[in-house]
């Protein structure tokens, strides 16, 4: 078909209504991708195989494969913590320290030290944590959801090592520069453009005003459907500012009820061990007058001791759930973490310093996401050994360590929807539209924020920083050189737009992750969040337009 067609814009003009309709991200990629299988393909079982070779192709490379297995075992490791105590003893030592909201969404900036290097692993390393901290404190889940939000991609995006994103940027910056002809090094542009990245400086700054600034009262109105109803009692109670309250017995119910006359009680069969000889005699007495009555009480009696027995059953059923309760131990947390956190640092190094001539240079070589997975890998044999030592069960450890991946299947899902999407995109010739409609009839002044909003506008609908950056970089560095724009405000204004989207639109997967583990509906929340995202980009477009007629 014609690569230039306006067809391949219908795969992402459908992607969110059918998400908004459903309340579900999946189901508007999974319309989408199948639209767009059937456009390239549109034979009856033509558009299905093509659907089916979008998913199987794209899941398989090496560097989408090692992000499931990465979000899986990572997952899995962090439940695993769960049981053995870790998050709980965490929780328990710093809430000595962190009292108060404030502290506690200040501890989410300080962790940003040592999860720098990647936004999912941030949020699956955080996010639990601070779930757990909400609890205690009477957090709003879409405050925290935010705050971890603000402080992974658009931070990841302005670290220039050591992370995730630098070998990927830089190879899409490269790319771009030598299909425009430019001739200079890919990251020293790369580092230089990093200034005028204005979107995830302003949002990082929305990011702090919801840390410190915001009124527990604008809140409130933040309940999102599917709320657990404990969790609309916490955040009531957290926006009205009052402190969890624990019920108290009421004790002068009791001794009313203690004093009351019970006529069953005159009758009680004494074959129990904690009848006293008043009562037996109260019986015999009793059933000397009236022994039918008697025979009566004693056929209730027994119904009543088989369903003490009941009760004491299940009493001991809850009894043995309470001894499944994780111990305090926050070591079986920081010693695992500690590892990988330390292993990630010195593999990448030792990773990169083959390909490098100098010490800041092997970081930047580093395969980085292959030395992520080589540190979780370690981290989880050690923390298996760890729990074994304590006397944790192998069958248990397994089960734990399986759920805890599972609970990441619907984002592993998502991913791939997501690739293949992409990977549709591109045979739709969707890139190739766009530049053909978009250049030439922008003025020179206004190419950085043009380039900002339209690409603001596809990351939101796709979802993907990655995907924004392969798609309009290309664009944007050919329209900067041609129309004698400074090309570091044009790259600057391109990396921008995918953090907008990657934090603003329900299709982001580090979204859906956050939503996933903080159990919040991801249409509703991304909708809650839009305002803060649409505010920081018009303010973002703004710096761009004033620094395109300064520069």
């Amino acid at each position: 078909m014609d690569t230039a067609s306006w067809l391949s814009l219908l795969p992402f003009l459908i992607v969110i209504p059918v998400s908004i309709l459903t309340k579900q991200v999946q189901p508007g990629l999974f319309v989408a991708l199948l639209l767009g299988s059937y456009l390239v393909d549109p034979s009856l079982l033509g558009g299905i195989q093509q659907f089916i070779s979008y998913i199987v192709d794209n899941t398989v490379k090496s560097s989408n494969i090692r992000i499931i297995i990465f979000l899986y075992g990572f997952a899995g490791l962090i439940n695993l913590i769960k049981m053995a105590g870790g998050i709980k003893g965490f929780v328990d030592l710093v809430s000595h320290k962190v009292k108060t909201k404030k502290s506690a969404l200040g501890l989410t900036w300080l962790t940003t030290i040592g999860t720098f290097s990647d936004p999912d692993f941030r949020i699956v390393t955080i996010t639990p944590i601070m779930k757990a901290l909400r609890k205690r404190l009477n957090m709003s889940k879409r405050r925290i959801g935010i705050v971890i939000e603000v402080t992974s991609n658009p931070i990841v995006a302005l670290v220039p090592i050591a992370t995730a994103f630098v070998g990927y940027m830089v190879q899409v910056i490269n790319s771009s520069l030598q299909n425009a002809g430019i001739n200079q090094g890919a990251y020293v542009t790369y580092v230089k453009s990093i200034p005028f990245n204005f979107f995830s400086f302003v949002i990082v700054l929305v990011g702090i005003y919801y840390t410190f600034f915001v009124h527990p009262k604008g809140e409130k109105d933040h309940q999102f459907e599917g709320t657990a109803p404990d969790d609309v009692q916490s955040s009531k109670a957290s926006s009205e500012g009052a402190p969890e309250k624990q019920s108290k017995p009421d004790h002068t119910v009791e001794h009313a009820e203690e004093s009351a006359v019970n006529p069953s009680d005159l009758h009680q069969v004494p074959s129990s061990n904690n009848v006293s000889q008043i009562n037996q005699k109260k019986y015999n007495e009793e059933y000397a007058r009236h022994p039918e009555a008697a025979d009566n009480h004693i056929q209730a009696d027994k119904l009543d001791h088989s369903n003490d027995q009941q009760q004491q059953e299940n009493e001991q059923k809850s009894h043995d759930e309470n001894d499944d309760t994780p111990p305090s131990r926050p070591w079986n947390l920081l010693l695992p973490l500690g590892i990988m956190l330390i292993l990630t640092l010195f593999l990448s190094w030792w990773d990169g310093h083959f390909k490098a001539q100098s010490f800041l240079q092997s970081f930047i070589k580093v395969d980085a996401l292959g030395v992520m997975l080589e540190a979780l890998l370690i981290a989880i044999i050690f923390a298996v050994i760890l729990v074994m030592f304590q006397k944790f069960k192998v069958s248990k450890i397994v089960t734990h360590f399986i759920e805890g991946g599972n609970q990441l299947m619907s984002v592993i899902v998502l991913l791939a929807l997501i690739w293949g999407l992409s990977a549709a995109s591109e045979d739709l010739g969707f890139s190739d539209y766009v530049t053909a409609h978009v250049q030439g009839w922008i003025p020179t002044m206004l190419i950085p924020p043009v380039i900002f909003v339209l690409g603001a506008l596809i990351s939101y609908f796709i979802g993907s920083s990655w995907g924004t950056w392969g798609l309009l970089m290309p664009l944007g560095v050919m329209l900067g050189h041609q129309a004698d724009a400074n090309i570091l405000l044009v790259i600057g204004a391109v990396f921008a737009s995918g953090t907008f989207g990657a934090f603003a639109s329900p299709l982001s997967d580090n979204t859906v992750t956050l939503c996933t583990i903080l159990d919040l509906p991801v249409v509703d929340y991304a909708k809650s969040k839009l305002v803060p995202a649409l505010i920081a980009a018009g303010i973002t477009a703004v710096l761009f337009t004033g620094a395109a007629f300064i520069l």
